[in-house]
């Protein structure tokens, strides 16, 4: 079978091919690591790869083919694992210098629950350092390449996650999500990611961020971000806020359609600057999702206004586990955290429980508004990818540190725990994909799953490539 068809077939139809004997995992292994490999240099994916152990869990996942084992739903599939979550085959550095050889005797839940499922790991995907920023670069593995534009932001602390799936390097993706780093990525790279409800997937150790920080799938089409949700998702021991209720049957259940569905749509949430091209792409795709049946009604959400000062307390905040680490390594580390986490330092214990006091009271606004809701429609981000070396577009205004003026519809649904996804909606004249972010009330994974598919179905993207 050619590389492009390898490299480009979605995870469910790869999975029932090894099913069938009709596709070797050691041939899937192989081609994309020679993909990887001719294409790093471009695109900047992964931050450790490790051949020998990808190719060996391969043949094995083919001889248990050939044996005629009992097979579980990822088995012989390659899954890429972004740099934030612990292995225990594979470093773990975090994008930064000072973590430089980090080794773990254990996997996260969730890696170590694709593995029973007979996933074959790529490698760790790069990462921001910790996990801080919007944009795409770490002292540790330097720039991830947007693959549709050379040089520029690929997205977030999931951006190899994203960029990876975008440039066909893995069809099932590994991101984390503490303000916008999966749906950042899937907007900026144009494939789909979801940040499912907090404590639906497990992960360990627990984020510090004040239970900010999802795990979650990005794939290049839905029905794969479905499959892998329902391998990982469910309650682990190694994580205390993990939810008790076992996961939905996503696949089963992915094409119920949305008939009849309540929809919120907020161009801005009363607050956001939105670049032209980006609102008018959103706004043309939310008037598709009236094809499909449901009721649209364009609103302001009355508790979005306090959240800009909110994220900007809280962000330098739950990042200062990282402030000893200035003493011996500032200057090995990104200026923008270390400015970031110099904001921070003046923080009390009793100003940062006062802006946690705030920040609850926030979500349960949130949470009251959303019960005439069934969805919210906003865009992903405000602006399409621009230059990585940047923290802000060049007609933004700068700023040492904050990012998040360009991304204030994500953090929102962090602080909430809501399922949010986002998923390609149309491309700027540049030629630069743009995102829908869909909002499902808490726990209503699957119900944002079903608008999304349902949107895909009558918006495919999957087809359209970037130019390497």
């Amino acid at each position: 079978m050619t590389e492009d068809a390898i490299a480009w077939m979605p995870a469910t139809t790869m999975a029932a091919a090894i099913r069938r004997k009709q596709l070797s995992p050691v041939e899937i292994a192989a081609t994309l690591l020679a993909r990887i490999e001719r294409l790093q240099p471009a695109v900047n994916a992964y931050a450790h790869l490790s051949p020998e152990l990808t190719l060996a869990a391969a043949q094995a996942a083919e001889a248990a083919v050939m044996r005629g084992d009992k097979l579980g739903p990822l088995h012989g599939v390659p899954v890429g694992v972004k740099d934030l979550l612990i292995t225990r085959d594979m470093p773990t550095e975090y994008g930064s210098v000072t973590m430089r050889g980090n080794r773990n005797a254990i996997d996260t839940p969730n890696v170590a629950r694709a593995r029973a499922a007979g996933a074959v790991i790529l490698g760790k995907t790069t990462t921001s350092e910790f996990g801080w920023t919007g944009v795409s670069r770490s002292p540790l593995t330097g720039i991830t390449h947007n693959p549709w534009r050379h040089g520029h932001n690929a997205g977030a602390s999931s951006a190899g996650a994203g960029a990876a799936a975008a440039a066909g390097l893995g069809p099932l993706q590994f991101g984390s999500d503490g303000a916008g780093s999966i749906r950042m990525p899937a907007h900026f790279c144009g494939v789909f990611g979801l940040k499912p409800s907090y404590g639906r997937v497990p992960n360990h150790p627990v984020s510090l961020g004040d239970y900010t920080s999802h795990v979650g799938p990005l794939t290049r089409t839905v029905a794969d971000a479905a499959l892998l949700l329902r391998v990982i998702a469910g309650p682990d021991p190694l994580d205390h806020t993990s939810l008790e209720a076992e996961p939905a049957d996503y696949p089963t259940f992915l094409r119920a359609g949305i008939s009849g569905a309540r929809i919120a749509y907020s161009p801005d949430l009363g607050l956001a600057r939105v670049d032209t091209a980006v609102a008018e792409s959103v706004a043309s795709a939310v008037a598709r999702f009236e094809e499909l049946g449901a009721v649209v009604e364009q609103v302001t959400p009355p508790w979005a206004a306090e959240g800009p000062e909110l994220v900007r307390g809280l962000w330098p905040a739950n990042l200062a586990q990282h402030l000893p680490k200035l003493a011996d390594h500032a200057d090995k580390m990104d200026a923008g955290l270390v400015a970031c986490l110099r904001a921070g330092e003046g923080v009390t214990m009793t100003g940062y429980q006062q802006l946690r006091a705030r920040k609850y009271a926030y979500v349960a606004a949130l949470h009251a508004w959303f019960a005439d809701w069934d969805f919210l429609l906003t865009p992903a981000v405000s602006v399409a990818a621009f230059p990585a070396e940047r923290l802000q577009p060049a007609d933004w205004p700068e700023h040492p540190w904050d990012w998040v003026s360009w991304a204030e519809f994500s953090y929102p649904f962090n602080f909430a725990g809501n399922p949010a996804a986002s998923i390609p909606c149309g491309v700027t004249p540049e030629g630069l994909p743009i995102g829908l972010q869909i909002v499902g009330r808490r726990f209503d994974d699957l119900g944002v799953l079903q608008a999304a598919a349902a949107f895909e179905a009558i918006a495919p993207w999957a087809d359209r490539r970037p130019e390497l």
